[in-house]
């Protein structure tokens, strides 16, 4: 059994059809990229599965549990966590309080030692854990953003343009992160307006194209289909 299954769902802004009868699933441990061009519905995609947005028709199902008008803390709670387009940190609470926020919903004794993965993990975080974020750069930013979702200890991990607006440097440093999170038995749905870099560490992925699923296979093959090659990855 699929971890999530998206069953035909439409998602709307006021009258506007933005997501038009998407379907797919994401096995366990996968790394499944949602590929497109701007306003095909990506970002409404993981809105819809995360409870920031209801649909208005179709279903959506996690580890086996109807989910579609499940509240997005509750989600949350129950596994799936979520990285936004823009990072959205806590721009007034240094990073260390970031990453507090990120375990809100955890009871047990064992954030301490999360954290310490994170900064593990992110080593600049932990030179300036006690620096605001909003100083941070762009690519801390975004690592704060990953990091402090992580500290959720979620299942399922929805990550939106993490490679926005970063040096291809620091691009480097958050797929390679992404690619440790996913070795540790993370699942990963990724929206990345990078199709190159996010087909290369995918198993599979969706082409979306104004709100529908117009082509999905594995990575492999979709880096091999002349549509994606020439739409998505610049190859005449």
């Amino acid at each position: 059994m699929a971890l999530l299954e998206v069953n035909d769902i439409h998602t709307f802004y006021g009258n506007i059809h933005a997501l038009k009868g998407v379907s797919f699933e994401v096995d366990n441990a996968e790394i499944i990229a949602l590929i497109g061009s701007n306003g095909a519905g990506k970002t409404t995609t993981l809105r819809t599965i995360s409870g920031l947005m209801a649909p208005r028709g179709g279903n959506i199902v996690y580890d086996g549990r109807e989910i579609s008008s499940t509240r997005a803390d509750l989600l949350v709670a129950r596994g799936i966590s979520m990285v936004p387009e823009g990072r959205g940190v806590f721009a007034k609470l240094t990073v260390e309080e970031n990453l507090d926020m990120g375990a809100y919903v955890r009871t047990d004794d064992d954030v301490s030692e999360d954290l310490d993965s994170a900064f593990e993990m992110f080593p600049r975080l932990q030179e300036r854990r006690k620096q605001f974020a909003g100083t941070l750069s762009g690519g801390e930013q975004q690592m704060l953003a990953i990091a402090r979702a992580l500290m959720s200890r979620p299942r399922l991990l929805l990550l939106d343009e993490p490679s926005m607006g970063l040096a291809p440097v620091l691009v480097d440093v958050v797929f390679e992160a992404i690619q440790r999170i996913a070795s540790e038995g993370v699942t990963i749905l990724l929206v990345e307006q990078n199709a190159h870099m996010a087909l290369q560490i995918a198993n599979r992925g969706y082409v979306l194209q104004s709100g529908e699923v117009a082509i999905s296979d594995t990575a492999a093959n979709l880096q091999q289909n002349e549509v994606v090659q020439k739409t998505y990855l610049g190859i005449d």
